[in-house]
């Protein structure tokens, strides 16, 4: 009997920890011409971790290029057109005949140093801020004290009323386009007015954006780019645990990790940001 009550209660606590663990991320494996990258895929942005997951399958990224480096800032690739560009062909413009949906987990998910994010067209393009189906960036960032985190929020706090009034303002265009034509200057200041008003308002009506403690920590330490947030869907990270034979590599000059990020951000660029030096990438799953 005790042996039986012993039993249940070990079945009970392994289903417990069976229904409580997270399901585990897959990992992906970029090998450069400086190095490798090891990247887990969030399973909070499962669209885009999906459709990375099955364009590395398919072999779709190797022998691209990281076609856009600009240190201090972030390391861009997945173009399909970079695979054997000629030097100086402008780049950036290729991928799928499909985007995706923007899978914002902010705060969760953020700009840190070596986040792995997806690549968009600007806002006035593309104002429901859709991923490409394929151009990717890895952050490289810079780190930030508290006076330059201070202005950051200002930023995208500007950015967020910059957001109200650009969406106001497609809804009253034509009216204004009117009055000015019928030459109702009167009318078209009032309509003007209410619109900044309206901006106003309904920025009002929300808590004034911070960056939460926790994430400027990070970026006080290891750095990132802390204006991108709440705008690219990040969904993967660099991660730094090295195998054996990996750990037995770094001593003989190989390169791993948020290392390697710092070694392709130091490429001399022409004019387009695009590395004088071919970077070329190949990437794997290691774990699904």
């Amino acid at each position: 009997m005790k042996n039986t009550i012993l039993y249940l209660l070990s079945m009970l606590f392994m289903s417990i920890i069976s229904c409580s663990s997270k399901p585990s991320e897959p990992i992906v494996r970029i090998k450069t011409t400086h190095g490798t990258l090891k990247i887990k895929l969030y399973n909070e942005t499962p669209a885009h971790r999906d459709n990375f997951l099955k364009l590395a399958k398919e072999g779709y990224f190797d022998g691209t290029l990281f076609h856009r480096v600009i240190k201090d800032f972030m390391i861009q690739g997945g173009d399909p057109n970079s695979k054997d560009a000629q030097p100086g062909v402008s780049l950036g413009d290729g991928g799928p005949d499909y985007t995706l949906p923007a899978e914002f987990n902010y705060p969760t998910l953020f700009h840190k140093k070596g986040a792995l994010a997806a690549a968009r067209q600007g806002d006035q393009q593309n104002p429901e801020k859709r991923s490409s189906g394929s151009q990717f960036y890895i952050v490289h960032g810079e780190v930030y004290d508290e006076a330059k985190l201070a202005k950051e929020e200002n930023k995208i706090r500007e950015g967020k009323r910059r957001d109200i009034f650009n969406h106001l303002l497609m809804q009253y265009n034509d009216s204004l386009n009117m009055l000015q034509q019928l030459g109702k200057e009167d009318e078209m200041m009032a309509l003007q007015n209410f619109v900044m008003s309206e901006v106003m308002r309904i920025y009002g009506e929300e808590p004034e954006f911070s960056i939460p403690e926790k994430i400027k920590e990070v970026y006080k330490t290891i750095g990132g780019t802390p204006h991108l947030d709440r705008s690219y869907t990040v969904f993967g990270e660099v991660i730094e645990d090295k195998t054996l034979f990996e750990k037995i590599g770094s001593w003989f000059g190989k390169h791993y990790g948020l290392e390697v990020i710092d070694l392709i951000a130091q490429e001399k660029t022409d004019g387009r940001n695009r590395p004088l030096n071919d970077v070329v990438m190949e990437v794997k799953v290691v774990k699904k």
